[in-house]
C-alpha cells in the first residue's frame, strides 16, 4: 500500500511540476508575456472555491478516489486541450483559448490535492497504518515528483514550448486510471453539516479576536509573495540567453532546472523548524519566513546567470524557509488558538487567506503594477534595458517583503504559550504533507 501511495504521490505533484514554474518562458515566447500573471491569478481564484465544492461531493454521492480519478481525467483532457490549440496555432496563440482550456484545466486540478490526501489517509488507515509516522515519507514523493517534472521539462526543451501542456495532460490521464485502483472511500450522504460549516465560513467568527485578525491579515499580505517568482522567476533567467554575454551560460540555458533547487530546499528547510520553534518560538519562526522573502527577492535582483549565479541560487535555497518556516508555523499558531470544533475550518482559513485571497490579489498586482510596467514584453526594447526592469521589479517585491515583515514585528503579538507535548506531536506530523501542500497550492 506503501508502494502504491507513493506512485499516486509522485504522479499528483509531476503534474503540476510539468508547466507551474515552465510556463512563464513559454507564454514569452508566443507574446503572451503581458498576461502572465492571469495564468497564475486563477489559480488561486479557483481554489477559493473549487476544492471546497468538490469535497462536498465526495464526501456525500462520489467516493473520493473516483473523485479524483474524475477531476484528473477532466483536467487532463482540458491541459491537452490547451497543448494541442498551442501546437496548431504556433506563434498566433490567442490568449482568450489558451486562458479558457487553461482555467477549466486548473479548476478540477486544484481540488485534486486535498482529494488525493484524502485517498491516501483512508487507505492507511484501512490497512492498519498511522497516518502521523506512515503519510510524511510517502507525501515526501510528491515533492520528489515535482522536482523530476521540472528537470523533465527543462532537459527535454519542453520548458518552452506548448509541450509542457501535453506532458502534464497524459500525466494526468495516467492518473485518472490509476486512482480507480486505490481503496473505496465511504461516503456519508445524510451528514448533518451545514453548507456554511462545510464550507469552513463559520472560521471567519475568528476575525473577532484581534490576535486572530492581526493574525489572518498578514497572512493574506504575505501571501501575495507566494506565486511572483514561479510566475516570472524563470521568465527573468531565461530572458539572460538574450544578453551576448549570458548567452551561453548554464543557468540562462537551464532556467527550470535551477529554480528546481527552491523545492528540494523547501524539502530539507521542514526538518529546520522543530529546532527554530523551540529555539525562537512561532512569531520568530514567522518573522524569519517574512524576512526570508526579502532574501528570495533581493537576491533575484542582483543575480544573474554569469558570476552572479550564485545570487540566484542563494535565492533558491532560502525559498525553503521563506515558504516552509510561515506555513508550518502559522499552521501551528492557527492550531494552538483554535478550539477543536474550529479546526479543521480555521487551517482551510489559512489557507484561503495566504494561497487564495493573498496569493491572487499578489500576482495580478505584480503582473499589472510592476512587472509590465518596468518589463517590455512586446521584444521591442533590448534585452539589456528589459534586465534593469527585472531588477527594479525583484527590488519593489523585495521592499514590500521588508515592509511587512517590520510591521509584523511590532504589531503582531504572538499570546505567550510554550510549545508543550501535544504540539511536538502536531509538530512531528506536519512534515512534507503540509509544507508542500502550501507550495504546491
Amino acid at each position: 500500500m506503501k508502494t502504491r501511495l507513493i506512485i499516486m504521490n509522485f504522479l499528483e505533484f509531476a503534474i503540476w511540476g510539468c508547466y507551474l514554474v515552465s510556463m512563464g518562458i513559454y507564454l514569452g515566447n508566443v507574446g503572451l508575456g503581458s498576461n502572465i500573471f492571469w495564468f497564475y491569478t486563477v489559480q488561486g481564484l479557483v481554489s477559493l472555491f473549487m476544492p471546497a465544492l468538490v469535497g462536498i461531493i465526495a464526501d456525500k454521492w462520489i467516493p473520493a478516489q473516483k473523485m479524483l480519478s474524475i477531476c484528473h481525467g477532466l483536467a487532463g483532457i482540458f491541459m491537452i486541450g490547451a497543448g494541442w490549440y498551442c501546437m496548431q496555432a504556433a506563434d498566433n496563440v490567442d490568449f482568450s483559448i489558451l486562458f479558457t482550456l487553461y482555467t477549466i484545466s486548473v479548476a478540477f486540478f486544484m481540488p485534486t490535492i486535498g482529494l488525493s490526501n484524502s485517498v491516501a489517509f483512508n487507505a492507511l488507515n484501512k490497512v492498519g497504518l498511522d497516518t502521523v509516522t506512515a503519510f510524511p515519507p510517502i507525501r515526501v514523493f510528491g515533492t520528489i515528483g515535482f522536482i523530476c517534472a521540472e528537470l523533465f521539462v527543462n532537459f527535454t526543451g519542453f520548458q518552452s514550448t506548448y509541450a509542457q501542456f501535453i506532458s502534464s495532460g497524459v500525466l494526468s490521464l495516467i492518473l485518472m486510471c490509476y486512482a480507480l485502483t486505490m481503496p473505496n472511500c465511504p461516503v456519508n450522504p445524510a451528514s448533518g453539516a451545514s453548507l456554511g460549516e462545510t464550507l469552513g465560513l463559520s472560521a471567519f467568527k475568528l476575525f473577532k479576536s484581534r490576535t486572530m485578525a492581526t493574525f489572518f491579515i498578514f497572512a493574506m499580505l504575505l501571501g501575495v509573495c507566494l506565486q511572483i517568482t514561479n510566475s516570472y522567476g524563470t521568465m527573468f533567467i531565461d530572458s539572460f540567453q538574450n544578453i551576448a554575454e549570458f548567452a551561453d551560460t548554464w543557468g540562462a540555458k537551464n532556467a527550470t532546472a535551477l529554480t528546481a533547487i527552491s523545492q528540494a530546499s523547501e524539502a530539507l528547510c521542514i526538518l529546520l523548524i522543530p529546532f527554530f520553534l523551540r529555539k525562537f518560538g512561532i512569531k520568530g519562526v514567522m518573522w524569519m519566513a517574512m524576512f526570508a522573502w526579502v532574501l528570495r527577492f533581493g537576491f533575484f535582483g542582483i543575480g544573474n546567470t554569469g558570476n552572479g549565479l550564485i545570487w540566484l541560487i542563494l535565492s533558491c535555497i532560502v525559498y525553503g524557509v521563506a515558504f516552509d518556516f510561515f506555513n508550518v508555523a502559522g499552521g501551528l499558531f492557527v492550531d494552538q488558538q483554535t478550539s477543536t470544533k474550529l479546526r479543521s475550518s480555521a487551517q482551510g482559513l489559512f489557507m484561503i487567506m495566504t494561497n487564495g485571497i493573498g496569493a491572487s490579489i499578489g500576482t495580478f498586482l505584480a503582473g499589472t503594477l510592476v512587472v509590465n510596467r518596468n518589463v517590455d514584453m512586446s521584444g521591442l526594447t533590448s534585452a539589456a534595458e528589459n534586465l534593469n526592469g527585472w531588477q527594479h521589479s525583484w527590488f519593489i517585491f523585495a521592499i514590500y517583503a521588508l515592509a511587512i515583515s517590520i510591521l509584523f514585528l511590532f504589531i503582531f503579538k504572538s499570546p505567550k504559550k510554550n510549545i508543550d507535548n501535544k504540539n511536538e506531536k502536531i509538530l512531528a506530523s506536519v512534515t512534507e504533507e503540509d509544507a508542500s501542500g502550501f507550495t504546491e497550492v
